[in-house]
């Protein structure tokens, strides 16, 4: 006879009849929803648990897809049902601690306007330069120095996922990529993006071992226009902040250092649109 498997009935049962095990939270003082707040909150909150926060049906279905371990599902039934997620999300609920919340209470913890009913926290993943991994040959890369505005963040990711690169590194970074606004502005594009944090100074040094190209957005005296570049190498490209531009550490370090040929009255532009103009010829010139 074959030996009682618990995991294996809960796979078998159908969703509805799982509702049994689903918690339930009324009150907004709640330890647990408290502790949501102050993740969604809090950057260091984030930093010390090792979890974080995510609102939103694809928002959390691009987390899963990108292997990140969910730990606790909070949903509204009001707004979304069980039977909903479980067509979006499948079998993982099974593992996953499952909580319905009030209006009151949902109302409380959710970081947008127009939510989907469903928020989830997920442990979080290692971002050290150490566990980045370089299947491509020729990879392509892009390095945002000191970036300062979580909406410029998110839609470089969401750039940077558009193009196929390789990775993305965020150089001294100003905040964690968990921060709610990266998230939401990225539309779930963080998680499907390899990604990576260090200093400057490690960053350039992990280029240069690994003989990357460093190609660095500025305009110097120096700076060649940006289609006279072989990006078929395999190339880092740099961004900086719009009000300061890049250190000169990476301006010394680059191997060549390229700018945008402008035909106004500005001599700048928004560093997410810099990156896409930039990785957008390296993919065409790969293409």
């Amino acid at each position: 006879m074959e030996k009682y498997s618990f995991k294996k009935f809960l796979l078998n049962l159908r969703p509805f009849n799982l509702t049994f095990m689903i918690k339930s939270i009324s009150s907004p003082v709640n330890p647990l929803i408290k502790s949501i707040v102050t993740l969604s909150d809090k950057s260091k909150a984030r930093k010390e648990s090792g979890f974080f926060v995510v609102e939103g049906q694809r928002e959390i279905l691009l987390a899963i897809k990108g292997d990140y371990k969910v730990k606790t599902i909070i949903f509204n039934p009001t707004i979304v049902t069980y039977n909903i997620l479980h067509d979006l999300y499948g079998s993982i609920l099974y593992e996953t601690e499952m909580i319905e919340v009030t209006n009151l209470v949902y109302n409380k913890i959710a970081y947008r306007e127009g939510t989907e009913g469903v928020i989830a926290i997920f442990y979080a993943k290692s971002l050290e330069l150490s566990h980045l991994q370089l299947n491509n040959k020729l990879p392509l890369i892009l390095v945002a120095e000191a970036p300062e505005k979580p909406g410029n963040i998110g839609a470089i990711m969401r750039t940077a996922d558009a193009a196929g690169i390789d990775a993305f590194i965020v150089a001294n970074p100003n905040t964690d990529v968990y921060n709610p606004n990266i998230i939401r502005s990225s539309v779930g594009c963080v998680f499907t993006n390899q990604m990576a944090y260090g200093t400057t100074t490690d960053i350039i040094t992990y280029l240069q071992e690994h003989k990357i190209n460093i190609i660095c957005a500025t305009l110097s005296d120096y700076s060649v226009p940006y289609y006279e570049i072989d990006f078929k190498l395999p190339t880092a490209i740099v961004v900086g902040t719009e009000s300061t531009g890049l250190s000169e550490e990476w301006i010394s370090a680059a191997t060549k250092n390229v700018m945008i040929p402008m035909k106004g009255q500005i001599d700048s532009i928004n560093v997410s649109v810099s990156a896409a103009i930039l990785m957008f010829d390296a993919v065409r010139q790969r293409n």
